[in-house]
Protein backbone atom coordinates (compact mmCIF):
# COMPACT_ATOMS: atom_id res chain seq x y z
CA UNK A 1 0.00 0.00 0.00
CA UNK A 2 1.30 3.59 -1.31
CA UNK A 3 2.57 5.82 2.25
CA UNK A 4 0.71 8.73 2.38
CA UNK A 5 2.42 12.21 1.86
CA UNK A 6 3.41 13.33 5.17
CA UNK A 7 3.42 17.04 3.24
CA UNK A 8 -0.09 16.90 2.01
CA UNK A 9 -1.66 15.57 5.16
CA UNK A 10 -0.34 18.29 7.21
CA UNK A 11 -1.63 20.81 4.38
CA UNK A 12 -4.80 18.95 3.98
CA UNK A 13 -5.52 19.02 8.43
CA UNK A 14 -4.50 22.62 8.69
CA UNK A 15 -7.17 23.39 6.33
CA UNK A 16 -9.36 21.56 7.78
CA UNK A 17 -8.52 23.25 10.71
CA UNK A 18 -9.36 26.73 9.02
CA UNK A 19 -12.29 25.45 7.83
CA UNK A 20 -13.89 24.66 11.12
CA UNK A 21 -12.27 27.35 12.76
CA UNK A 22 -14.54 29.87 10.19
CA UNK A 23 -17.49 27.29 11.57
CA UNK A 24 -16.73 28.87 15.09
CA UNK A 25 -16.21 32.29 14.38
CA UNK A 26 -19.37 32.46 12.20
CA UNK A 27 -21.69 30.39 14.43
CA UNK A 28 -20.05 32.70 17.78
CA UNK A 29 -20.93 36.16 16.26
CA UNK A 30 -24.54 34.84 16.33
CA UNK A 31 -24.52 34.81 19.89
CA UNK A 32 -25.25 37.39 22.10
CA UNK A 33 -23.08 39.10 24.93
CA UNK A 34 -23.27 36.51 28.07
CA UNK A 35 -24.22 38.50 30.97
CA UNK A 36 -21.83 38.47 34.75
CA UNK A 37 -22.22 35.34 36.25
CA UNK A 38 -23.94 36.62 39.94
CA UNK A 39 -26.78 37.33 37.30
CA UNK A 40 -28.82 34.20 37.44
CA UNK A 41 -31.76 34.70 36.16
CA UNK A 42 -30.43 36.53 32.92
CA UNK A 43 -27.38 33.73 33.09
CA UNK A 44 -29.96 30.87 32.65
CA UNK A 45 -31.96 32.52 29.92
CA UNK A 46 -28.75 33.41 28.07
CA UNK A 47 -28.06 29.87 28.30
CA UNK A 48 -31.14 28.85 27.14
CA UNK A 49 -31.11 30.97 24.10
CA UNK A 50 -27.89 30.48 23.16
CA UNK A 51 -27.92 26.54 23.52
CA UNK A 52 -28.47 25.46 19.65
CA UNK A 53 -25.04 27.72 18.77
CA UNK A 54 -23.30 26.34 21.76
CA UNK A 55 -23.42 22.89 20.62
CA UNK A 56 -22.44 23.58 17.19
CA UNK A 57 -19.42 25.55 17.81
CA UNK A 58 -18.53 22.54 20.59
CA UNK A 59 -18.88 19.90 17.71
CA UNK A 60 -17.19 22.15 15.22
CA UNK A 61 -14.23 22.21 18.28
CA UNK A 62 -14.10 18.63 18.02
CA UNK A 63 -13.69 17.90 14.72
CA UNK A 64 -11.09 20.34 14.61
CA UNK A 65 -9.05 18.52 17.65
CA UNK A 66 -9.22 15.87 15.49
CA UNK A 67 -7.64 17.32 12.80
CA UNK A 68 -4.93 19.07 14.91
CA UNK A 69 -4.12 15.31 15.91
CA UNK A 70 -3.02 14.92 12.40
CA UNK A 71 -1.77 18.03 11.96
CA UNK A 72 0.80 17.25 14.87
CA UNK A 73 1.48 14.04 13.63
CA UNK A 74 2.92 15.30 10.40
CA UNK A 75 4.51 17.77 12.05
CA UNK A 76 6.55 15.65 13.92
CA UNK A 77 7.23 13.07 11.16
CA UNK A 78 8.55 15.78 8.88
CA UNK A 79 11.30 17.00 11.64
CA UNK A 80 11.86 13.16 12.34
CA UNK A 81 12.44 12.54 9.01
CA UNK A 82 14.95 14.88 8.05
CA UNK A 83 16.83 15.22 11.81
CA UNK A 84 16.58 12.26 13.80
CA UNK A 85 18.46 13.60 16.44
CA UNK A 86 15.49 16.02 17.07
CA UNK A 87 13.10 13.75 18.13
CA UNK A 88 12.75 14.56 21.91
CA UNK A 89 12.22 17.98 21.27
CA UNK A 90 9.82 16.84 18.78
CA UNK A 91 7.90 14.53 21.37
CA UNK A 92 7.82 17.34 23.98
CA UNK A 93 5.80 19.62 21.05
CA UNK A 94 3.82 16.61 20.01
CA UNK A 95 3.02 16.13 23.92
CA UNK A 96 2.15 19.87 24.49
CA UNK A 97 -0.21 19.84 21.72
CA UNK A 98 -1.95 16.66 22.69
CA UNK A 99 -2.06 17.69 26.40
CA UNK A 100 -3.70 20.82 25.12
CA UNK A 101 -6.66 19.20 23.04
CA UNK A 102 -7.46 16.86 25.85
CA UNK A 103 -7.42 20.25 27.99
CA UNK A 104 -9.78 21.80 25.32
CA UNK A 105 -11.99 18.83 24.52
CA UNK A 106 -12.60 18.77 28.98
CA UNK A 107 -13.26 22.78 28.75
CA UNK A 108 -15.73 22.27 25.73
CA UNK A 109 -17.61 19.05 27.71
CA UNK A 110 -18.35 22.10 30.54
CA UNK A 111 -19.53 24.49 28.21
CA UNK A 112 -21.35 22.15 26.49
CA UNK A 113 -22.80 20.61 30.57
CA UNK A 114 -24.49 24.22 30.67
CA UNK A 115 -25.91 23.98 27.43
CA UNK A 116 -27.26 20.83 27.78
CA UNK A 117 -28.66 21.84 30.99
CA UNK A 118 -30.55 24.74 29.73
CA UNK A 119 -32.41 22.12 27.20
CA UNK A 120 -35.55 20.25 28.57
CA UNK A 121 -34.61 21.25 32.17
CA UNK A 122 -34.76 23.52 35.13
CA UNK A 123 -31.64 25.28 34.79
CA UNK A 124 -29.67 26.01 37.80
CA UNK A 125 -27.87 29.16 37.82
CA UNK A 126 -25.09 28.08 40.41
CA UNK A 127 -24.38 24.64 38.03
CA UNK A 128 -24.49 27.03 35.14
CA UNK A 129 -21.56 29.37 36.87
CA UNK A 130 -19.21 26.76 37.99
CA UNK A 131 -19.12 25.01 34.38
CA UNK A 132 -18.72 28.93 32.60
CA UNK A 133 -15.79 29.32 35.00
CA UNK A 134 -14.03 25.77 35.11
CA UNK A 135 -14.36 26.09 30.86
CA UNK A 136 -12.62 29.85 30.79
CA UNK A 137 -9.84 28.94 32.78
CA UNK A 138 -9.17 25.58 30.70
CA UNK A 139 -9.68 28.14 27.90
CA UNK A 140 -7.40 30.26 29.28
CA UNK A 141 -4.21 30.67 31.34
CA UNK A 142 -4.08 26.86 31.57
CA UNK A 143 -4.20 26.40 27.39
CA UNK A 144 -2.17 29.16 26.84
CA UNK A 145 0.91 27.77 29.06
CA UNK A 146 0.65 24.65 26.68
CA UNK A 147 0.90 26.68 23.69
CA UNK A 148 3.86 28.80 24.84
CA UNK A 149 5.60 25.15 25.26
CA UNK A 150 4.46 23.97 22.07
CA UNK A 151 5.18 27.02 20.33
CA UNK A 152 8.36 27.42 21.25
CA UNK A 153 9.85 24.32 20.77
CA UNK A 154 7.54 24.18 17.25
CA UNK A 155 10.02 26.98 16.52
CA UNK A 156 13.10 25.84 17.40
CA UNK A 157 12.67 22.00 15.68
CA UNK A 158 11.52 24.58 12.35
CA UNK A 159 15.19 26.74 12.44
CA UNK A 160 17.01 23.40 13.50
CA UNK A 161 15.05 21.32 10.83
CA UNK A 162 14.63 23.69 7.85
CA UNK A 163 11.79 21.65 7.09
CA UNK A 164 9.43 24.80 6.73
CA UNK A 165 9.91 28.16 6.23
CA UNK A 166 12.17 30.10 8.72
CA UNK A 167 9.09 32.82 8.90
CA UNK A 168 7.16 30.49 10.12
CA UNK A 169 9.89 30.18 13.01
CA UNK A 170 9.34 33.46 13.80
CA UNK A 171 5.77 33.33 13.83
CA UNK A 172 5.76 30.47 16.37
CA UNK A 173 8.25 32.26 18.35
CA UNK A 174 6.05 35.59 18.74
CA UNK A 175 3.17 33.16 19.46
CA UNK A 176 4.80 31.45 22.52
CA UNK A 177 5.37 34.97 23.69
CA UNK A 178 1.87 35.99 23.05
CA UNK A 179 0.53 32.72 25.07
CA UNK A 180 2.75 33.15 27.56
CA UNK A 181 1.91 36.53 28.74
CA UNK A 182 -1.59 35.94 28.46
CA UNK A 183 -0.89 33.04 30.66
CA UNK A 184 0.43 36.20 32.95
CA UNK A 185 -2.16 38.59 33.18
CA UNK A 186 -5.22 36.05 32.30
CA UNK A 187 -6.33 35.82 35.54
CA UNK A 188 -8.14 39.15 35.99
CA UNK A 189 -11.71 38.67 36.56
CA UNK A 190 -14.51 37.21 34.92
CA UNK A 191 -16.50 40.01 33.79
CA UNK A 192 -17.49 39.65 29.40
CA UNK A 193 -16.49 43.32 29.02
CA UNK A 194 -13.05 42.95 30.20
CA UNK A 195 -10.83 42.68 27.50
CA UNK A 196 -8.26 40.59 29.81
CA UNK A 197 -10.71 38.54 31.49
CA UNK A 198 -10.04 35.09 31.57
CA UNK A 199 -11.38 33.21 29.13
CA UNK A 200 -12.25 36.55 27.44
CA UNK A 201 -11.44 38.38 24.08
CA UNK A 202 -8.25 38.71 24.91
CA UNK A 203 -7.58 35.35 24.83
CA UNK A 204 -8.88 34.64 21.88
CA UNK A 205 -7.33 37.44 20.35
CA UNK A 206 -3.82 36.94 21.97
CA UNK A 207 -3.24 33.15 22.76
CA UNK A 208 -5.29 31.11 20.64
CA UNK A 209 -5.46 32.72 17.29
CA UNK A 210 -2.20 33.56 16.42
CA UNK A 211 -1.43 30.46 17.06
CA UNK A 212 -3.98 28.64 14.67
CA UNK A 213 -2.98 31.09 12.11
CA UNK A 214 0.67 29.64 12.53
CA UNK A 215 -1.28 26.10 11.59
CA UNK A 216 -2.32 27.25 8.86
CA UNK A 217 0.28 28.35 7.48
CA UNK A 218 2.25 25.83 8.23
CA UNK A 219 -0.19 23.73 6.42
CA UNK A 220 -0.24 25.87 3.22
CA UNK A 221 3.73 26.09 3.21
CA UNK A 222 3.74 22.09 3.58
CA UNK A 223 1.06 21.72 0.56
CA UNK A 224 2.90 23.52 -1.60
CA UNK A 225 5.65 22.22 -1.16
CA UNK A 226 4.21 18.41 -1.88
CA UNK A 227 3.35 20.18 -5.05
CA UNK A 228 6.73 21.71 -6.24
CA UNK A 229 8.96 18.85 -5.52
CA UNK A 230 9.62 18.16 -2.21
CA UNK A 231 10.58 14.56 -0.65
CA UNK A 232 8.07 12.83 1.47
CA UNK A 233 10.40 12.96 3.81
CA UNK A 234 10.14 16.25 4.33
CA UNK A 235 13.34 17.26 3.06
CA UNK A 236 13.58 19.84 -0.34
CA UNK A 237 15.04 17.83 -3.06
CA UNK A 238 19.07 17.63 -3.66
CA UNK A 239 19.61 18.69 0.47
CA UNK A 240 22.45 17.42 1.78
CA UNK A 241 22.06 14.10 4.15
CA UNK A 242 21.88 14.91 7.60
CA UNK A 243 24.43 12.36 9.49
CA UNK A 244 23.45 11.92 13.22
CA UNK A 245 26.48 10.32 15.62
Amino acid sequence: MKTPDVRRWTGISALAVAGFLALEVLTKLTIPGRPELDAGDALVQHSKDTAVQTIIVILADTFLMAFLIVFFSCFRQLVTAVRHDLRWIADITFASGIVFISVTLVGDSMDGGAALDALGLAPDPSAIRTLIVGHSIMFGSTGAVLLALFSATAAYLTFASGVVPRWTGILASATALSNLAWAIVGFNGTSPNHFFAVGGIGNALLAIFPWLLWVVCVGITTIRGARHGMLRSGAPIGAAPVVVD
